[in-house]
């Protein structure tokens, strides 16, 4: 059981060829979210922008992927997944030169809004509902939760290692003896070649994988329950837009007054909790459904959120977001596979962008805010007003869905 439980540790090489593509896009895209994640306040801030402004910039990205991901969606069946995610792998290569160049707020948030920036440490990008059609399509029911689980941990992991390289720019300031300002841009030139080696990635993808599914309309059969998951994903992503990683960072850097390479430590550990999280997340699934394991894994983590404002020392505060990092992300992998689950497979695409983006233009809400109330105290308001919003939706899934189980919940084991 346990060995059937833990197979997204085999090799990579042991996998269909679209996964294996889309593990290693995947990995390249969450090192750059990494490090630019954590990077992006104090840039803006080298720049002379407020924290206000941050926040403004942090909105707009999201904003502006959740519109992408919602056009995307509805265009897959008839462009073809592969041709998108070249395209928006490109759109990523110019995002990074477009930070890299600019040093105005206008400017930047007009490149914030049309490009790939993600502020957060989780995937909200137009490229999450191409791939997870991909991992979709080229396995089984029986497969896809721990094909989701793979991709999770691909991703956190990824991205834990990205958070630690945001240290390099004040390692790299120190040793050509310049300004650590001076090094930022160049860290946005690496986060635009990184999104090109993820298009030449992407480029090799079988042409199977670009087919068309079906002429049908996007979402039909499956339309009222995507719908429904849709509007509570909302909620739980309006919350998570308070703490999206970059104003999570900004409020560190503010109350505690930490370095990057001391933030980049932090955030390396919590993204190596959160993957070591997705090795269980799939076999938790097995025994209690995937419903529970994002409610049960959710709630708890949200708990710890809203204690960290009211520790008043640094290593209280770590050791909440190490103990929160642990459980937040378990909902990942199994609402990635509940989604494609209940819905028909001619719908996964759409489904997948439809229930994406109002994650994004949900959470799209709350950085400005966030950004607001971290301009006037240092407390960790945003915190505590996540960690209510976020209850309140494992609550509603909880009684909403409770009942609605996937194929492999509902048939006996072959």
């Amino acid at each position: 059981m346990a060995s059937a439980s833990f197979r997204f540790l085999r090799p990579f090489a042991r996998e269909p060829a679209p996964v294996r593509r889309v593990l290693y896009a995947r990995g390249l895209r969450a090192f750059a979210d990494g490090f630019v994640s954590l990077l992006l306040p104090l840039h803006l801030l080298a720049l002379g922008l407020s924290p206000f402004q941050v926040g403004a910039i942090a909105t707009a990205t999201l904003f502006g992927s959740g519109a992408l991901t919602l056009v995307v969606g509805l265009g897959a069946n008839r462009l073809g997944v592969r041709l998108l995610l070249m395209a928006a792998a490109g759109l990523m290569g110019a995002t990074g030169l477009g930070f890299a160049a600019l040093t105005s707020f206008w400017p930047l948030l007009v490149v914030a809004i049309v490009g790939t920036l993600n502020p957060s440490s989780g995937d909200v990008s137009v490229f999450l509902p191409l791939e997870h059609a991909v991992l979709a399509r080229a396995v089984g029911d029986r497969e896809r939760t721990t094909a989701f689980a793979r991709y999770s941990l691909t991703g956190a992991l990824a991205a834990a290692a990205g958070a630690l390289f945001a240290g390099a720019p004040q390692a790299a300031a120190a040793a050509l003896g310049v300004d650590v300002g001076e090094v930022y841009p160049w860290m946005f030139v690496l986060y635009a070649l990184l999104g090109l080696a993820a298009g030449a990635i992407y480029r090799g993808l079988p042409e199977a994988t670009a087919e068309r599914t079906a002429p049908a309309a996007p979402l039909a059969q499956s339309r009222r329950i995507v719908y429904l998951l849709a509007s509570l994903f909302s909620l739980d992503a309006f919350g998570g837009g308070f703490i999206v990683q970059s104003l999570l960072a900004l409020w560190l850097y503010q109350k505690f007054h930490l370095s990057i390479a001391a933030a980049g430590t932090i955030f390396f550990w919590t993204g190596v909790l959160s993957a070591l999280s997705y090795l269980v997340a799939a076999r938790i699934a097995k025994g209690i459904g995937l419903v529970n394991t994002m409610v049960f894994t959710h709630l708890p983590s949200n708990v710890l959120l809203m204690m960290m404002p009211f520790a008043s020392e640094l290593h209280w505060v770590i050791v909440l977001l190490l103990a929160r990092s642990a459980l937040s992300q378990m909902d990942v992998p199994t609402r990635s596979s509940y989604v494609m689950a209940v819905v028909t497979p001619s719908e996964r695409a759409a489904a997948a962008s439809m229930t994406s983006v109002p994650r994004s233009l949900a959470s799209a809400a709350s950085p400005v805010l966030a950004g607001y109330l971290l301009g006037l105290s240092s407390f960790g308001w945003p915190l505590v007003v996540a960690g209510s919003v976020k209850i309140g939706y494992d609550l509603l899934l909880l009684a909403t869905f409770r009942a609605v189980r996937p194929p492999e919940e509902s048939a006996p084991p072959p």
